[in-house]
């Protein structure tokens, strides 16, 4: 598949999110901004200095709704991404049938349609940061490279799961409740501190716990984020990749057979 053609299938993805709506592609917009201000209007007060007590950030009143919005979008980024890209076959199975396309390659544009929406989520995020005075580090810069490695870990376990869903056609709704169990069972509206320690061996293995905790760390403490961790889930992405496009390939007149 072409860049021009990738480009094309992200930017109708993203009209027929809301396609028929009255407002349409200014959705794109309004739903992001309307989550920013209910997290950092709602969830401040409602949480107040918590994590200001608990060393979490500068202290202001909306020390919750930081520490929350910094987690929650690449989070959201990522749920997104591995739950469309599991029913990426049999949504576009009609074209897949008219249309001679790349089944390893057809659902890249998901990653890139919700990073589009992060960026949109994130830019709002920094002007309410700017509209509070929230200092801004260079740290910042780190952003970029942490949401890339969010998102070649979602395309790659997505990906995964549409070659297997194409054969077990439960594997969509496993991994779509797998998907809500690592939610929780990664600290984005809760802190890892309030957790007792003999538990944090499940944070030590769960990849998401280390990117968004790197991501908040670069956000709100201004510090750069470990590397070793960040190596590893590379590391360990970048193999799953390559392992599933190689049965992907071996299998895809089947893929096509089974659709």
């Amino acid at each position: 598949m072409n860049r021009s053609l990738l480009l094309q299938f992200t930017r109708q993805d993203l009209i027929d999110r809301h396609a028929g709506s009255s407002l349409g592609a200014l959705w794109t917009l309004l739903l992001p901004l309307s989550q920013i201000l209910i997290f950092s209007l709602v969830f401040s007060k409602v949480m107040g200095m918590k994590l200001q007590a608990m060393g979490m950030g500068p202290a202001s009143e909306y020390s919750y709704s930081i520490y929350l919005i910094a987690g929650l979008l690449p989070w959201l980024a990522f749920a997104n991404t591995v739950n469309r890209c599991v029913g990426v076959y049999q949504e576009k199975a009609s074209l897949i049938s008219k249309v001679q396309l790349s089944l390893l390659r057809l659902p890249l544009y998901i990653p890139l349609t919700e990073s589009i929406l992060y960026l949109i989520g994130m830019g709002f995020f920094a002007a309410f940061l700017l509209v509070i005075d929230f200092p801004f580090n260079w740290t910042w810069l780190w952003l970029p490279l942490l949401m890339a490695m969010v998102m070649l870990l979602a395309f790659t376990l997505g990906l995964a799961g549409a070659v297997l869903n194409v054969f077990i056609r439960d594997t969509r709704e496993v991994i779509g409740l797998i998907v809500q169990i690592a939610f929780w069972a990664t600290p984005i509206v809760y802190v890892a501190d309030m957790i007792d320690s003999s538990w944090h061996w499940l944070f030590e293995g769960n990849p998401m716990f280390h990117l968004i905790s790197a991501i908040r760390l670069v956000l709100i403490e201004g510090q750069a984020p470990p590397l070793m961790p960040l190596l590893i889930i590379a590391l360990g992405s970048l193999v799953l990749l390559a392992l599933t496009r190689y049965v992907g390939k071996r299998l895809e007149r089947d893929i096509r057979d089974f659709i």
